[in-house]
């Protein structure tokens, strides 16, 4: 099931689930600013090939970062078009950071361990939120400062599809929480995190069982997240839940 759906459907179903507070559409190119709260919101996305010379765009794109006071980034990946950006980036003088994975996972091979919500169960158990409660919790577990979780607040005020804010409690003690978005047969996982003092339990595994059940619920068919490639505890964790490597992808960002 994987194999149907392109790299290009992930990448703009991905821009979808997590939008920028402002964009501009640049020859191909997809400017994102959302004043400074994560790169992916405040970053250039190349979309498809354009027709303007290469230096140009480069150029025009640092403007406008340089107008905002933002760094000037660029999310890239391996597809062809992108390789001749990647070594412009480079000779400028760009770094490479970040390298990420996205992995992907056949929902209905997963939907067997799946979990839906309990609120009887004295167990640890997963449940939905109000989306003002969910981001309150999750800043409680990141350590998020009230600027950026006002930020947070206005990318997830953006997201036009179905969204799921979840969490896994036990008693009054939130374990983890996490985000999942549908977009047709598509479920993103975003903001995956758990308790600090949490870890190694089995919590993100119950949590992400229980959106990846929550998705298919609502018809799709596909899972996808994006995880840091050196996070071997996550990729191992993703492993489990039947995630495979899909494409890799990475920044560049403006010395």
């Amino acid at each position: 099931m994987t194999a149907d759906i392109s790299q290009r459907r992930i990448e703009e179903a991905s821009v979808n689930a997590w939008p920028a507070l402002h964009q501009v559409l640049l020859d191909g190119w997809l400017l994102r600013f959302a004043k400074g709260f994560t790169k992916r919101a405040n970053s250039v996305t190349p979309l498809y090939s354009g027709s303007q010379a290469l230096a140009v765009k480069v150029r025009h794109c640092e403007n406008l970062y340089a107008r905002e006071r933002l760094q000037s980034i660029f999310r890239l990946n391996p597809a062809s078009e992108q390789g001749v950006l990647d070594d412009y980036l480079r000779r400028r003088g760009y770094r490479k950071v970040e390298p990420s994975l996205v992995l992907t996972a056949d929902l209905a091979q997963a939907a067997s361990g799946s979990l839906t919500p309990n609120t009887a169960s004295p167990a640890p158990h997963w449940f939905l939120l109000p989306q003002d409660e969910w981001l309150q919790r999750h800043a409680a577990l990141t350590g998020a400062s009230r600027k950026f979780t006002r930020l947070h607040g206005a990318i997830l005020n953006a997201v036009r599809t179905d969204c799921a804010y979840a969490a896994l409690r036990d008693g009054e003690h939130i374990l983890a929480c996490g985000l999942g978005v549908v977009e047709s047969s598509l479920l993103g996982l975003f903001d995956i995190v758990t308790h600090p003092q949490q870890r190694r339990r089995g919590w993100g595994e119950a949590l992400v069982r229980g959106l990846m059940g929550w998705g298919s619920g609502q018809g799709a068919a596909i899972a996808y997240l994006q995880v840091a490639q050196d996070n071997e505890a996550a990729k191992a964790l993703y492993a489990k839940l039947g995630f495979q490597e899909r494409y890799p992808y990475w920044y560049r960002v403006a010395r």
